[in-house]
């Protein structure tokens, strides 16, 4: 989920026909016969566009008035891995991608072993109104319509998804195409079970 754009140097100018024009809007190319498999493919890619500044993964982030793309502030904690945040005026589960923590509060499983630990660390480490920044992968949300982010602490840059791995409290989770922090967290994984960090030599 780059956070932004290419910066350095402007889109090419284009007409709604696809004709390029000068910098003052002159048209420098034949007007083309308009194609309605174009029109079609045009309108679908804006659809996906639409629906992803929805979903809060757009190039803005889905950040509010005065909020920079991808900033967002946390609300509570649910457990280890996920957590609601205020984004704009609107409140948003965010389950963090890479990793997984042992279950605390799912009402169709037990508590598991070092569950409330992790639940308690995030919660240290993402206290309310803790401002932090939210960078997307390849899937914008899961099937619970939670959106998908590595999570960053906006005052000091920490990555909540690695500190959880690094002291075991938290194993890693790679599910393709959300593949982009994988190495990391797989190698801080193996550096925590080494170790026996938290939930290594707890459970």
């Amino acid at each position: 989920m780059s956070d932004t754009g290419s910066p350095g140097f402007a889109p090419e100018s284009r007409g709604d026909d696809g004709i390029r024009l000068d910098g003052v809007g002159a048209p420098v190319a034949r007007r083309r016969r308009r194609c309605p498999r174009r029109r079609d493919h045009v309108r679908r890619r804006l659809a996906l566009a639409a629906l992803l500044v929805v979903a809060g993964c757009g190039t803005g982030g889905g950040a509010g008035a005065g909020q920079p793309p991808g900033t967002a502030e946390v609300v509570r904690v649910i457990d280890g891995d996920t957590i609601v945040v205020r984004i704009g005026s609107a409140e948003e589960r965010v389950r963090l991608l890479g990793i997984d923590t042992p279950e605390s509060v799912d009402p169709r499983s037990p508590v598991e072993c070092y569950g409330p630990e992790a639940s308690q660390r995030t919660a240290e480490l993402l206290p309310p109104g803790t401002p932090i920044r939210l960078v997307r992968d390849v899937e914008g949300r899961d099937r619970y319509s939670r959106l998908l982010a590595y999570v960053y602490r906006a005052d000091d840059g920490a990555f909540v998804n690695l500190d959880l791995v690094r002291r075991g409290f938290a194993d890693v989770l790679s599910v393709a195409p959300n593949l982009a922090h994988a190495d990391e967290l797989a190698s801080a994984a193996e550096s925590a079970r080494g170790e026996g960090a938290g939930l290594w030599s707890a459970c």
